[in-house]
């Protein structure tokens, strides 16, 4: 998910500097959305590894 993210923020990188304002808006959108993803995901996986090195 995280690959997808810098994907998206390189293309909205790159048709902002072609002009392009609205594929680059969009792209951008994209972008967090899948990094907020990204970041709510990995939390939840961190919690839970810790959450079974505390039982053990």
């Amino acid at each position: 998910m995280l690959k997808w993210a810098i994907i998206f923020a390189i293309i909205s990188l790159v048709t902002g500097w072609l002009g392009f304002g609205g594929v680059s808006g969009a792209s951008a959108t994209i972008a967090k959305v899948l990094f907020a993803c990204f970041v709510i995901l990995f939390l939840l996986a961190l919690l839970a590894v810790i959450g079974v090195f505390h039982i053990l």
